[in-house]
């Protein structure tokens, strides 16, 4: 085989883009491909070589985009193919390469493939999807499995009594991935991306894509009945490893997945590079250690030793077996600020923060507006809300025994929408979005939170990301460089090494509004210190002081 798959992303500083909120040029409220292509210089000053791109297909938008209905084609609110062709074409020209979302776990109901499907039952398209008899003369559906928006798994097809099993919505349809006709056609669909010069994809849920194949009921669990059916099935492996053989050897691109609920081992077993599967995955226990039992509509306090464990977990296991993907944000999480120890209105806890993670082992993501410290959007009703994931939870909530009120504030804190509303570019009406209100409202903070009042102050969070974006660049440590926590039962600071033959990297965080002493700092010179957000330093560190030192070996 001639793997042409080689380690580009190990260098990579990737920034997603969420594009019906990015920028809108065609005035219809939501954002566009020509949004994008008119942004590139600024994603290329900031220092982005990569860009995740969530879905740009043509689609009914149930679930803004992650329902497909053409694999091949542009929601044309978004723009064409010829936009997307450009678009490519322009990040290239500055030095960014592309990955697209890749969501072949369903497709929309509206696919071709589907409606064919339940329209014909000798249809080739009927085994694409998992259709079963139901129970009680087809009145019952055929198992108890529940799914991720917090739905039964399963719909009925109007008018037999047949069900087709669905994870997500109603309208996304889980493909059969035990067709061997299907994973050819989603192959030439990966082969169409990587032709036209995408770089690679962002795998969305890649690890439900193997179902066990009993379709039996299982006990009642409280929150996903039946995910041992479903998460990480018998044939994940096998299948990610085709597509790889088949596909990805042959294309110098990269494979990110979304392992919903992986364990270290699923994912060392999924990016060991031995197995040719994928080159990395998200692994949110992290952005989980801040809930209870990985179900973000029941938080609780922040604690920073709950934090470091699980990070520390993940780059202590994948050392030598795997690699590891960065992240604080993305489309499916509330922001950063005022979370994870940081303080709404204080930059250096976002900077403190956003260093913390930016140098550990592995490619560090930036999600559109985390740059400039967007904050949560701070929702007052339901109809402010447009995700239908909030909208089926609030149903679930609801029937709890719990007081309403608190209920919906719960909604309001953790709704996927607090990271979706408009990218804010400046203090204008609609924030230089959009000349027309957008699809969902803008953060009322627009006049203080934009691009404009980042790009002219010297100290913004902005100026800070472009700084750690440089030196991970020029100094090829913290690529490849060992890892090593410093401390890790200490509650306010968090602390590690980085280190090759050449040089050490020593990154000190403190997570608390108070000065804190921490002996470590002994060791240390001040003249070695070039990250930091504050210009004078003391023998201890000041309120969520971060400081990033450089010790050449040589």
């Amino acid at each position: 085989m001639n793997n042409k798959h080689t380690n580009w992303y190990k260098n990579a500083v990737i920034y997603q883009i969420y594009p019906r909120s990015f920028c809108d040029t065609n005035n219809d409220g939501l954002g566009d491909i020509n949004g994008i292509i008119s942004k590139l210089d600024y994603l290329k000053e900031l220092g982005v070589n990569c860009v995740w791109l969530s879905p740009i297909y043509d689609s009914p938008q149930k679930d803004n985009g992650y329902d497909i209905s053409n694999y091949t084609d542009i929601y044309p609110p978004f723009g064409n193919m010829n936009d997307c062709k450009k678009m490519i074409a322009e990040m290239h020209k500055r030095g960014i390469r592309l990955i697209m979302d890749l969501v072949v776990n369903h497709t929309s109901d509206k696919h071709k493939w589907f409606i064919d499907a339940i329209k014909d039952k000798n249809s080739p398209y009927r085994d694409y999807y998992y259709i079963r008899k139901g129970k009680k003369n087809g009145k019952k559906p055929p198992n108890n499995w529940k799914g991720f928006f917090g739905e039964g798994a399963w719909t009925r097809i109007e008018g037999t009594d047949e069900w087709y099993l669905h994870l997500f919505t109603k309208e996304q349809p889980d493909l059969n991935w035990e067709n061997p006709k299907l994973r050819e056609d989603i192959k030439n669909i990966l082969r169409f991306w990587l032709d036209l010069g995408v770089d690679g994809f962002r795998c969305d849920v890649i690890n439900l894509i193997s179902k066990k194949q009993d379709f039996k009921s299982r006990f009642p669990k409280p929150a996903l009945t039946g995910s041992d059916a479903f998460i990480n099935g018998p044939r994940l492996h096998e299948y990610l490893h085709e597509l790889y053989r088949d596909v990805y050897a042959n294309y110098d691109c990269m494979t990110v997945g979304e392992a919903v609920m992986a364990t270290s081992k699923v994912n060392i077993s999924l990016t060991d590079p031995a197995r040719e599967e994928l080159d990395m995955i998200f692994n949110f226990s992290h952005t989980d250690s801040d809930n209870i039992g990985g179900v973000k509509y029941f938080y609780r306090k922040f604690k920073l030793t709950r934090f470091k464990n699980r990070l520390n977990k993940q780059q202590v296991s994948l050392e030598g077996k795997g690699w590891n993907s960065l992240f604080i944000e993305n489309h499916d999480q509330r922001r950063s600020v005022g979370r994870f120890g940081t303080v709404e209105g204080n930059i250096n806890s976002s900077k403190a923060l956003g260093a913390t993670y930016f140098f550990l082992k592995g490619t560090p993501f930036i999600y559109q507006g985390q740059e400039i410290g967007m904050r949560n959007a701070h929702f007052k009703s339901m109809d402010e809300i447009k995700d239908v994931e909030s909208h089926n939870i609030k149903g679930i909530l609801d029937k709890m025994p719990l007081p309403k009120k608190k209920m919906q504030q719960i909604i309001y804190d953790v709704s996927r929408d607090n990271a979706r509303t408009p990218m804010i570019w400046d203090n204008s009406e609609f924030g230089g979005f959009s000349n027309i209100e957008p699809w969902i409202r803008l953060n009322k903070d627009k006049d203080i939170v934009n691009v404009k009042n980042a790009l002219e102050d010297k100290n913004s969070l902005y100026y800070f990301y472009q700084e750690m974006i440089k030196f991970k660049k020029e100094h090829q440590v913290i690529t490849d460089g060992s890892f090593k926590m410093i401390a890790i039962n200490n509650p306010h600071i968090f602390a590690y090494v980085r280190e090759n033959e050449d040089e050490k990297v020593v990154v000190i965080s403190s997570f608390s509004n108070k000065p804190r002493k921490f002996k470590y700092l002994e060791r240390l010179c001040d003249s070695d210190i070039k990250i930091t957000n504050y210009e004078k330093h003391e023998k201890a560190l000041q309120p969520f002081e971060v400081r990033v030192y450089l010790i050449d070996k040589k």
